[in-house]
């Protein structure tokens, strides 16, 4: 019996698709078949041509882009695997293979192949997305700064955080003045290179950091939390006064500088004095959290485009916005889990990989080996006899503070964000951008093996 189907049995139907689709299909067929080229004409001519319809797609903004970013996030989150097999932070196997895929290590090894990849005529939208993904993560940075949660560790805080930023700082302005005849860009004076130098040698990674404790499971432990505060207090204040170090070297004469200065400090006071204190006092319903996050992100865009037309860059003005809602737990959470790993998993691989692209072939010499081993030895004894004088003089037990002054080492990404700064505003030259930024990878590399040496050698 025949299954009725809109008042049509089934062979009814099946007659009616072989008459109105099978049919007009096979005479169309059968007058492409006949009318035009043979098959074979056809198939030879697509052989012929199909690697070069390839190669015309590749080469495609829309196709190289696809490309690039499937190889560089490949790369990326190889490298990071391997890094954190080998007991290190995934970011910093990420950092290390945006540095690979440039002129100093690809570049080097495989020419051809390396500007195949990255043309320069493309490099322009890969940057502008990687600033994208830098401003995204600041937001999230700014917002893991839970300044309320500094009660009760804020006077230490503040002596040992701020002690950890300005014995390397003196220290790095000492060493700009052997640096500034060689290194410093045609046109900078030397107080704006050496102050660049001091404030590049003094940042401490607050979310590396916090990434390098859930590791080790130190997060709760007494250290744990004092390391967060300190470095929470000292990133904050670290990124004020490259904001301000920024806003007297980009300005023409005193008038313009204090006026910039100004306008800084009116921006960071109306922020934490007025934004601040209003988002955490907003209730957040359940389920209300998406329209919460496009007001954040709007915010965000907003503070990054004042501050950009401040001449102090756009990143700080996104930090800002994340410092606001941090006071609102349920605001940073929101910005951590939503915003966080889009940013860190898609778009930070390509800041990484513009600051690899960003170095020459030849911006390390072998005389420059040297100098990254001086670099690094200045940056590491500032960051742990800073934090470790600080430490022990508010009562710190000499251990404890010595494995602070090495977690207070850590750079990472938020030092790699300061240099491409300084590289952009022309403070930084070629051949010192590329030692300081082997200076960050470095630095941050040697914490948990420096931790693990301080404790062996209290047993």
């Amino acid at each position: 019996m025949d299954v009725k189907h809109g008042g049509m049995g089934r062979s009814g139907l099946a007659w009616r698709y072989v008459g109105w689709v099978a049919v007009p299909l096979v005479v169309g067929l059968a007058l492409a078949r006949y009318a035009g080229p043979s098959v074979a004409a056809q198939v030879a001519r697509a052989e012929t041509s199909l690697g070069a319809d390839w190669g015309t797609h590749l080469q495609a903004p829309l196709g190289l882009f696809l490309l690039q970013l499937l190889v560089l996030l490949m790369v990326a989150k190889g490298a990071g695997w391997v890094f954190r097999r080998c007991g290190q932070p995934g970011v910093i196997g990420e950092m290390a293979a945006g540095l690979m895929m440039g002129p100093l290590v690809l570049g080097a090894l495989l020419p051809q192949v390396q500007g195949a990849l990255f043309p320069p005529a493309s490099l322009g939208s890969l940057g502008l997305l990687s600033q994208l993904g830098v401003l995204m993560f600041l937001l999230v940075a700014g917002a893991e700064l839970d300044l309320g949660g500094l009660r009760g560790r804020r006077r230490f805080a503040f002596v040992v955080s701020h002690a950890g930023i300005a014995v390397p700082f003196v220290l790095g302005v000492a060493l700009a003045i052997g640096l500034y005849g060689a290194h410093a860009p045609r046109g900078i004076g030397f107080t704006g290179f050496a102050l660049f130098v001091g404030i590049s040698l003094s940042i401490t990674a607050f979310p590396v950091l916090l990434r390098i404790l859930a590791d080790r499971g130190m997060t709760a432990t007494p250290l744990g939390q004092t390391a967060i505060a300190c470095a929470a207090l000292g990133d904050a204040t670290a990124w004020c006064l490259l904001a301000l170090i920024v806003a007297a070297a980009q300005a023409q004469g005193w008038v313009p500088a204090a006026i910039n200065l100004g306008c800084v400090v009116l921006f960071v006071g109306v922020m934490l004095g007025v934004v601040r204190p209003w988002f955490s006092r907003q209730v957040i319903a359940a389920g209300q959290e998406g329209r919460w996050l496009l007001g954040m992100l709007l915010m965000a865009l907003g503070c990054a485009l004042v501050t950009e037309m401040l001449g102090i860059h756009a990143l700080f003005g996104a930090f800002a916005a994340g410092v606001a809602v941090s006071g609102n737990a349920s605001l940073r959470h929101t910005v951590a889990a939503r915003v966080e790993p889009f940013a860190v998993t898609l778009l930070l691989p390509l800041f990484f990989a513009m600051t690899g692209l960003r170095m020459r072939a030849d911006a390390l010499q072998t005389s420059d080996l040297l100098l990254c081993l001086v670099v690094i030895a200045v940056a590491t004894l500032g960051k742990l006899l800073g934090t470790w004088s600080a430490a022990r003089s508010a009562g710190m037990d000499s251990h404890e503070a010595w494995k602070l002054g090495a977690l207070m080492n850590t750079r990472g990404l938020m030092e790699l964000i300061v240099l491409n700064l300084g590289y952009e505003l022309g403070f930084l030259g070629d051949r010192l951008f590329a030692v300081l930024v082997i200076m960050a990878l470095v630095t941050t590399a040697m914490t948990g093996p420096l931790l693990s040496m301080i404790e062996r050698a209290r047993r």
